[in-house]
């Protein structure tokens, strides 16, 4: 059997197995929550390899000392040894009694970077040199912060959910190795937030389907302005503050708001059926696309979905509940 052939075998990694199943363990028994209160229950401390190397030498200095009678020996090697003790305890109180808070996280396409909001928060003096990233992300993606006396400091970190619908927060970490980098204290932190990944759009966006008429186009009266001939309608949710006629406003105390001849006599339906595709996947990326450029061409718009229909609006907020609705299909 050739040295190739050899290499291209999958041979298992039983201390790796372990090492997953003792972490997937440990984890699961912290629990979640988006703030998390650092003390000496979930702070972990160990030397770092310069921190090794540190005592190492210290124990080659105290044999020398030891050997050739070295009373300045003696001293240089306790002083060391006592700066390395405070250095440690500097460095795990460097993390105990921090706050950490996530804020609630917004929702993005799949395959797009969810950015995580995280507030770290002193309660006394100031920190300095802390590290967050996620867990099982490598130590160069660390976004490294100092935390002023009694304030506040923010950290963004990102990470990307792969397919649509509702994703946990991932593990995240927080470490420090202030001050000398001869100890390195850490903690594990679980949110309790999860992320919402809408699909994602398909590129180039196609064409959206045809308008239809609608009769009567809503108008409840006529308002000149310049040339144009708009009409006026009750207000919908969605609509911008351009749109209210404030005057009609201040005179009968009801919402109401402008609305074009040309806007108000058509209505998009953005139907299931008409977003043709090999699968529901390709089904609901087309109709995400045609959110997209439904809103951004300002026209009312609704959604049917096999046993769902959405009535036709815009907006903001009438965007995001498509959106919603087609995560979660």
């Amino acid at each position: 059997m050739s040295s190739a052939f050899v290499s291209r075998l999958a041979l298992p990694n039983p201390a790796a197995a372990v090492r997953r199943r003792f972490r997937a363990w440990w984890q699961g028994r912290l629990p979640r929550s988006d703030t998390l209160v650092l003390t000496q229950r979930n702070i972990y401390i160990l030397p770092t390899r310069a921190g090794l190397m540190f005592a190492a030498t210290l124990v080659v200095l105290l044999l020398a000392s030891i050997n050739y009678q070295l009373n300045l020996g003696y001293v240089l090697t306790f002083l060391l040894a006592g700066s390395g003790l405070v250095s440690m305890h500097v460095t795990h109180n460097t993390l105990r009694s921090l706050t950490l808070r996530l804020r609630p996280p917004a929702p993005v396409f799949a395959d797009e970077a969810a950015r995580l909001d995280i507030v770290l928060t002193s309660p006394g003096a100031a920190r300095f040199g802390i590290g967050l990233k996620l867990l099982d992300a490598p130590a160069a993606t660390l976004v490294w912060t100092d935390v002023p006396a009694g304030g506040q400091a923010g950290v963004q970190i990102g990470f990307v959910p792969g397919r649509r619908g509702w994703h946990e927060v991932p593990a995240l970490g927080a470490e420090t190795r202030f001050p000398l980098g001869l100890f390195r204290a850490w903690t594990v932190w679980r949110p309790a937030s999860r992320v919402l990944a809408w699909p994602r759009p398909e590129q180039p966006p196609p064409p959206l389907p045809g308008a239809n008429a609608v009769a009567g186009a809503q108008a409840l009266a006529r308002i000149e302005r310049g040339n144009e001939l708009d009409g006026v309608r009750n207000y919908r949710r969605g609509d911008t503050m351009r749109q209210i006629v404030w005057k009609k406003v201040a005179k009968s105390g009801q919402l109401v708001s402008r609305e074009t001849r040309a806007a108000g006599a058509r209505e998009l339906w953005l139907d299931w059926v008409a977003a043709s595709g090999s699968d529901a996947e390709q089904r609901l990326s087309r109709l995400a696309a045609w959110v997209l450029s439904a809103e951004h061409a300002g026209v009312d718009y609704g959604l049917r979905l096999p046993g769902q229909e959405v009535a036709p609006a815009q907006g903001d907020a009438h965007r995001r509940a498509l959106l919603d609705l087609l995560a979660v299909y």
